[in-house]
């Protein structure tokens, strides 16, 4: 008995915890603002993430956005601290082979298309793989990534992918549909944004 008082305690604690979270951050705008991101992040882009974390967060005040609307020789993927009005990562990334070749500019869902994916993800568990320490996403957004697992579409750093790569080439390489970052900074980001946050991926 004593057992599940507490751990109805521990729950309802967890939800009110969550939801006055939620409460006390700002609008979108001002967190915009805050973080400093007029030269960086379209506000439209943000505003959609922002809104769409605020109501579904749960444990973590941490959110990812992506803009693949950006080329490649630009920063387009950003991790954010919510809690603490902070950019936590600013990066370049890099986009399926078959999406396009500076920009992206085709999407896919599809088994084996190597095309970027766009909507809303959750970062899963971290493993080991061929591409080294590797982050498995869910995609939520049914039609548009849902499949992700079935393509192993996952975070991981990539040589290609480094900024180096650009001043030889006008842009990053490419990858099989994965959001590859420079390998000196996959690991930080993948660790800090492991186990449940959101990521928003617009195309």
């Amino acid at each position: 008995m004593f057992r599940a008082v507490k751990a109805l305690f521990a729950l309802t604690l967890f939800v009110f915890s969550a939801n006055a979270f939620a409460s006390y951050l700002p609008g979108a705008k001002t967190m915009y603002s805050q973080l400093k991101l007029s030269h960086e992040v379209s506000y439209d882009k943000f505003e959609k993430a922002y809104n769409h974390f605020k109501t579904h967060k749960d444990d973590t005040s941490i959110f990812t956005l992506i803009d693949y609307s950006k080329p490649s020789s630009q920063k387009r993927f950003w991790v954010f601290d919510a809690a603490k009005r902070k950019t936590l990562f600013s990066s370049y990334v890099s986009h399926g082979k078959n999406s396009g070749s500076l920009y992206a500019k085709d999407f896919s869902n599809r088994v084996n298309s190597r095309q970027t994916s766009i909507g809303v993800y959750r970062a899963a568990e971290t493993y080991y793989g061929k591409h080294g320490y590797s982050l498995r996403l869910d995609g939520l957004s049914k039609g548009l990534n849902d499949n992700a697992r079935k393509r192993a579409i996952v975070i991981h750093g990539a040589a290609y992918a480094h900024p180096k790569v650009i001043s030889k080439t006008g842009q990053l390489g490419r990858s099989w549909g994965c959001p590859a970052l420079p390998s000196y900074l996959s690991k930080k980001v993948i660790n800090t944004i492991k186990n449940g946050s959101y990521i928003y991926a617009f195309g």
